[in-house]
């Protein structure tokens, strides 16, 4: 299970290192030696690591053995001296030189823009009490509501309450962990990096490259006790209504408890940590109410859910289809998979893959090489990919790919497919997708592909007609018998905050001025008209094309905290951005999806609403959000301040 660091945990003796490094991945121990030691003749050219592959880590670097054996020998001796006391040689790295060592490690020319980025991440990793975190009450007196316990809503009270901020969140459900929580389906787990998916302030001890949800759950339920976040929660309380006062600039939350009727709050500022994934989406099937079986959702999965021996149904094949399909294909009698559209899918070698003690122990113990670990991670996962999904105007291959490198792309996912399918024909023309690689989101394969050509497995293309008691009917006729019905719809994220009715200044209601599923906010946060509103993880904030979502919300927290901060040394009590800065950020967010993948004709994907507008996706890469929401610019702000006499 993960244990964030804060909790006592096994450490790495200086007995144990040498088997620990025997299992570690080399370019990270390169960086560990250089920072360490201080000595730049590990950045020499023969320990120059070839570029990662893929969304590989490459362990080895694709390095001479007897090079990765100096290279571990010469971290051992290091790692064990820095443990026995010695003091690390480059405790602070400029800009420039955690560039230059990222750039090395990775095999790869990375933009210099990374610099700052880079060096941020790893000063983040270093000993706490080499850091300025102490306590910093900017934000004292001021109260903050907070919807949602999940991974936002746990970050936000952290960000918040190390500032001062007296704190309250609303959580429908009855523990923390928002998707983590309320998704349990068999198979359910994270498609990012373990290490990856963590707060950067308390990194977990995780058991699995790629954490099952029981995991999550445990890491951020212990988070959020060890920073006093629990005890702030109310449980079983949905945010029905939010109402801003604009005499008074606040907001009156109304707020329905499952034991008890409804209750208002007033706070200063009211931040939405509902996130994306909290509506399950339902498909407007004819005759679905009608089934006389049992209907599961995997967003709302029973504890006692029984498939065994059972005939059973699957209706979609996106991410949570292709997790829960091989985890429960052994013990169903038959299993029908009625798709849609197909999906593109990447090799997964880290599926179910252990993380061995050794390299756990080093993460757990040594921050320099936790720190780099994580960098070399962000930079293979992440942006890395994303120039490759911006289109080539010159390009020409019928919707097939839009660029010479996505083209690659195309050829290289193909063939995987078809050497996981077995080079069965019919299946191939069946899962090959028409549209480019990454015009969706880009999968991971949990064994689907392989999971497919079981002999008790079939996918079906033909589109569901109704839905009758006994099973399902297709547009074609076909009446095909089943006991239980499955609907792997996924989510609504295209009508955000839509199951709270939130009112702004006089009166205005949010659904209304986004349209419905229409919805947009500068830097995915804020709207003209409701003050003291933030959402986290809104409008266009999703990195779409990879990478942690709490990454984001972190860059989110310190822009807000940075914001308000400076709204109250102006004397403001409440701060509305200005229609003219949303109105140009939404334009520029507009324009630079027109020139991505999942923009084009014949893709079509939940980053889209109804008109066709991506409105969940963000377009920016990881480094530039991160660099646009460093500080926050007043000039872009109306700052309200309290009436006289109140």
């Amino acid at each position: 299970m993960p244990v964030p660091s804060g909790i006592p945990s096994p450490a790495l003796t200086p007995e144990a290192v040498d088997a620990a490094v025997a299992n570690a991945n080399v370019p990270t121990l390169i960086a560990t030696l250089v920072q360490l030691t201080g000595t730049r003749e590990w950045l020499a050219e023969r320990y120059r690591p070839e570029r990662a592959r893929g969304l590989t880590e490459s362990d080895g670097g694709g390095l001479p053995e007897n090079i990765q054996q100096e290279v571990r020998t010469a971290a051992a001796v290091a790692i064990r001296e820095w443990l026995n006391g010695k003091p690390v040689a480059l405790p602070r790295l400029a800009p420039d030189e955690a560039l230059e060592i990222l750039r090395f490690t990775v095999g790869e020319e990375v933009p210099g823009e990374y610099a700052d980025y880079i060096q941020s991440e790893i000063s983040a990793m270093a000993p706490a009490d080499d850091l300025d975190v102490g306590p910093r009450k900017t934000l004292s007196g001021l109260s903050v509501g907070i919807i949602g316990a999940g991974v936002s809503g746990i970050a936000s009270a952290i960000a918040l309450m190390r500032r001062g901020a007296d704190v309250v969140l609303f959580e429908r459900s009855d523990d923390v962990g928002g998707t983590w929580h309320a998704n349990r389906y068999p198979g359910c787990g994270v498609d990012t990096a373990s290490h990856l998916y963590q707060f950067s302030y308390e990194p977990g001890d995780w058991s699995f490259y790629y954490a099952p949800q029981t995991h999550l759950k445990q890491y951020l339920r212990q988070v959020a006790e060890m920073h006093e976040v629990t005890s702030r929660v109310h449980f079983g309380s949905e945010v029905v209504a939010a109402e801003y006062d604009d005499v008074r600039s606040n907001w009156t939350l109304r707020v329905r408890r499952s034991d008890s009727g409804n209750r208002e709050h007033t706070v200063d500022v009211l931040i939405s940590a509902v996130g994306a994934f909290g509506t399950k989406s339902v498909p407007p099937i004819a005759g679905l109410d009608k089934f006389a079986g049992p209907t599961y959702h995997t967003a709302d999965w029973p504890a006692d859910a029984d498939l065994e021996g059972k005939r059973v149904a699957v209706v979609g094949t996106g991410a949570s289809a292709m997790q829960l399909v091989p985890a429960v294909a052994d013990s169903v009698a038959s299993m029908t998979i009625f798709q849609r559209s197909p999906q593109w899918a990447a090799p997964f070698e880290a599926f179910h893959q252990p993380i061995n003690e050794g390299l756990r122990s080093l993460l757990r113990t040594v921050p320099v090489f936790r720190a780099w670990y994580r960098a070399r991670l962000g930079w293979i996962m992440n942006d890395k990919i994303h120039a490759s999904l911006q289109v080539d105007p010159d390009w020409q291959d019928e919707g097939r790919s839009i660029n010479a490198v996505n083209a690659g792309h195309r050829r290289f996912f193909s063939r995987y497919m078809e050497n996981e399918l077995g080079g069965d024909a019919d299946l191939l023309a069946k899962t090959l997708p028409a549209y480019p690689p990454f015009g969706k989101r880009m999968l991971l394969d949990n064994g689907w592909f392989r999971t497919l050509t079981r002999e008790n497995v079939e996918l079906v293309v033909d589109p569901i007609a109704r839905v009758v008691p006994d099973g399902v009917v297709t547009a074609g006729g076909k009446h095909i018998e089943v006991d239980v019905l499955i609907l792997a719809t996924g989510f609504d994220v295209v009508h955000y905050l839509s199951t709270v009715d939130v009112r702004g200044v006089g009166g205005a209601s949010l659904n209304s001025v986004w349209d419905g599923d229409d919805c947009r906010a500068y830097l995915g946060m804020t709207v003209p008209g409701f003050p003291g509103l933030f959402c986290l993880y809104g409008p266009n904030a999703a990195p779409g094309h990879g990478g942690s979502y709490i990454n984001t919300v972190e860059c989110q927290l310190d822009y807000i905290a940075d914001l308000l901060e400076k709204m109250r040394s102006a004397g403001g009590v409440a701060v509305d951005v200005k229609p003219e800065a949303y109105a140009e950020y939404t334009e520029r967010v507009d324009e630079a999806h027109r020139r991505m993948v999942w923009s084009q004709p014949g893709v079509t994907t939940y980053y889209r609403n109804a008109r066709g507008r991506v409105v969940y996706a963000n377009p920016w890469r990881i480094v530039d959000y991160w660099h646009m929401t460093r500080t926050a610019d007043l000039e872009n702000y109306e700052i309200r301040k309290r009436s006289v006499g109140e």
